[in-house]
């Protein structure tokens, strides 16, 4: 069975993993992928003092233009009117998905060639348009793939990371009426060829963006196809949409950034393509878009900020490499998780944007291994934050907090408030605990072999024939 048969929904994770790891192809492709990844960066990040030394500066980057976040944006925006950019402001996907929309209405758009763009999908704003009589065509190659198979990407960086060249060989020659081919070069030409009429006849282009630095106001878009350019350069509109958490102060900040970005995500040095956008075309200038808009999205990124510990979420900048390291990611999969951004750094991200409600088995999806951590290029701490929000989920809502989640305590359950209360009076004292263990000791016999869900994946809890006191008082005589 393929993970992307049903469209997962992050309230149903636990039954969703299940699914992925009954699906063996998918596990063998994962760990196929995720460990050529891994080896790729562990070559081109060879110089440990390099590394560590990029990635302090890289966190203390993403640190400073947070805690200037709404200057930034300020001047973020008035250097791009300057230029001739249109800003919106989204507080909502909906907003955003509307703001588009109107933008191809003013212009009669009904076709849009998108460049990768994860904010788009964070927005699900094909969908929007397609209940509206437009279509949007997917112009990165993974992203093609997907939206052919209409499936969703399960993968930040590499979105059809799930797909065997097999099984793209069969969606090209069902849509595109092509020969079967296991040669992956033939594919993406075909792939490459078939797009080459939509950059020509879209109305629109869409494209993410990386980096968007406030001092000058240029748009920063990493990629290694070509693709990005053609969707911001031959529409005669461009709009580009990102969250507010990407805005740089200086170009000089962008260097280090985009030197461990690339690196991290596929383990190359550089990449193909770094586009510089600023702004539309002039009148000197041979190619471009004639008007230009980017799309500024909140959609809970300001919960985030609000609170100084879980602000740490928002230095993100999506290179994918706490997905390929994640011992949870490599074995279920994307879509498994149900949601936009999968894997560890959408562990920490959803609960902001969707809300605890829907995303409270997420932070229990990590065996807090440690190894998001330690790979993030810009030090977020991956792990400190899955037990924080961990807390949250459990918390009481009718606890008052200063800064609440939305859906704060949506994991709690009175029985396990209760049961840890017993926990904490048994073992917090020191005469309790010993008349506890007595008891269990001499009871051990009655242990039951089923306790509740404990068992289904470990052997019994079993008391010890004597306890920890009894044992020293023996070898002290």
């Amino acid at each position: 069975m393929n993970e992307q048969t049903v469209h997962f929904i992050p309230e149903t994770f636990k039954a969703n993993a299940k699914t992925a790891l009954a699906d063996e192809p998918l596990r063998i492709s994962l760990r196929t992928a995720m460990d050529g990844l891994m080896a790729k960066r562990k070559a081109v990040l060879s110089d440990e003092h390099e590394l560590q030394a990029l990635r302090t500066l890289c966190e203390h980057v993403r640190k400073r233009s947070l805690s200037r976040l709404p200057e930034l944006l300020e001047q973020l925006e008035a250097n791009l009117t300057r230029l001739g950019v249109t800003v919106h402001w989204a507080e909502t996907p909906a907003e955003a998905c509307q703001i588009i929309d109107g933008i191809m209405d003013q212009h009669n758009g009904k076709l849009m060639v998108k460049g990768k763009s994860m904010v788009s999908e964070e927005v699900e704003l094909n969908h929007y348009l397609e209940a509206r009589g437009k279509e949007a065509i997917e112009s990165d190659m993974g992203e093609y793939i997907v939206q052919m198979a209409h499936e969703k990407p399960t993968h930040i960086v590499m979105p059809a990371i799930h797909k065997t060249k097999q099984q793209i060989s069969k969606l090209f020659h069902d849509n595109l009426h092509t020969p079967l081919t296991d040669d992956v070069d033939e594919m993406i030409q075909i792939g490459r060829q078939a797009l080459r009429d939509v950059y020509r006849t879209a109305d629109v282009g869409l494209s993410g963006v990386n980096f968007a630095v406030a001092e000058t106001g240029t748009l920063c878009l990493v990629e290694n196809e070509g693709n990005g350019r053609l969707s911001t350069t031959v529409p005669p509109v461009h709009i580009a949409i990102t969250g507010i958490e990407k805005v740089v102060a200086r170009l000089d900040d962008v260097v280090p950034l985009y030197s461990l970005l690339t690196r991290s995500a596929v383990g190359l040095n550089i990449t193909t393509y770094f586009n510089m956008i600023t702004g539309p075309r002039r009148s000197a200038e041979l190619d471009g878009p004639q008007e230009m808009h980017l799309v500024l999205l909140d959609n809970g990124r300001t919960q985030a900020y609000a609170d100084e510990q879980l602000r740490k979420t928002l230095q993100c900048i999506r290179c994918g490499a706490c997905m390929n390291h994640c011992p949870v990611y490599s074995r279920i999969g994307g879509a498994a998780y149900g949601t936009t951004y999968p894997g560890p750094i959408g562990e920490i991200i959803s609960p902001h944007l969707m809300g605890l409600e829907a995303t409270k088995d997420l932070p229990t999806a990590s065996s807090l291994c440690g190894a998001c951590g330690e790979v993030c290029p810009v030090r977020i701490p991956i792990p400190e934050l899955l037990v924080r929000l961990r807390t949250e989920a459990q918390r009481d809502p009718n606890e008052q907090v200063a800064n609440p989640i939305r859906g704060q305590g949506a994991a709690h359950k009175l029985s396990e408030q209760m049961a840890w209360r017993a926990f904490d009076g048994i073992f917090g004292g020191n005469k309790v605990y010993q008349y506890f263990g007595k008891i269990a000791t001499s009871m051990r016999g009655l242990t039951p072999k089923s306790q509740f869900g404990w068992t289904q994946n470990h052997t019994p809890l079993k008391p010890a024939k004597k306890t920890l006191h009894q044992l020293m008082k023996e070898k002290q005589r």
